[in-house]
């Protein structure tokens, strides 16, 4: 891939090494990791593709851990999106663009205190908590982590058996204990389908079923929460928590929840 100087300056080319389609429209993709590039489990990264016309960029959570020497992507293809459609067409060995630099503070450090951290995702937005989980500085931060996921239907469920697996083993013995909740919105429960409840994430709390799934209870004193997703389950959320006596975290005051939009 031929760039000009200024983006030489600010981006790297890098290999993609491996694509894996969970459906028809959602995929993992791992590349070559850039020389000297640091990170943080929880931030993002911007990646260019090239068309006719320039370079597309868009950001995207890392799902590696910090410690991994490659990067991993999780996406969904966006209809006739500029950026998508050129995704779609990579396979092994394509090229693509990655800034130097690495963004994001959605971030466990963000927090001081708290026994337990909620992880609230809905589609692609468990991207930042896959990195988390894969990083063992969360297991030891954390006495519980409960994952959360909503999607729209069963098959958008990916990532199920490393999950499970993290549970069963957790990469830091003596350390935190995962706990995950699954949750369909457009798709009751089929006999042959993961175990999940039906409705969305902030229905959930207002009707008790996420915390009884859980198994606890979102307090002040005790739960810290971290939300990525559809800014509409977000702002949601984030009067929800309000309505509880949480706060968000700013630089200079601590608080209860850290957001970031993923749409």
């Amino acid at each position: 891939m031929l760039i000009d100087p200024r983006t030489a300056e600010k981006a790297t080319v890098e290999s993609v090494t491996r694509l894996e389609w969970w459906n028809s429209k959602l995929l993992t993709f791992t590349t070559t990791r850039p020389a000297n590039y640091s990170f943080a489990a929880g931030q993002y990264a911007r990646i260019g593709l090239q068309d006719a016309h320039g370079i597309i960029w868009r950001a995207y959570s890392m799902t590696s851990a910090p410690s991994q020497d490659f990067l991993e992507f999780y996406g969904i293809l966006v209809p006739d999106g500029l950026f998508t459609t050129q995704l779609k067409e990579l396979e092994p060995g394509g090229e693509l663009l990655i800034e130097k630099q690495s963004y994001g503070f959605m971030t466990p450090d963000r927090f001081p205190d708290g026994d337990e951290l909620w992880m609230l995702a809905t589609g692609t937005g468990i991207g930042p908590f896959l990195s988390m989980l894969r990083d063992t500085y969360v297991w030891q931060k954390f006495r519980r982590l409960i994952l959360v996921h909503c999607v729209r239907q069963e098959n958008e469920f990916s990532y199920q058996d490393e999950l499970e697996n993290l549970r069963r083993h957790p990469p830091a013995p003596g350390g935190a204990q995962l706990h995950v909740v699954r949750s369909a919105t457009r798709e009751a429960q089929t006999a042959n389908g993961p175990l999940h409840l039906n409705g969305r994430i902030t229905t959930l709390l207002e009707n008790g079923e996420l915390e009884k799934a859980a198994g606890l209870t979102l307090s002040v004193e005790s739960s810290r929460v971290m939300m990525c997703g559809n800014p509409d389950m977000i702002e949601d959320m984030r009067k929800l928590l309000h309505q509880r006596g949480m706060r968000p975290v700013r630089r200079t005051l601590p608080g209860q929840f850290v957001t970031e939009n993923y749409w």
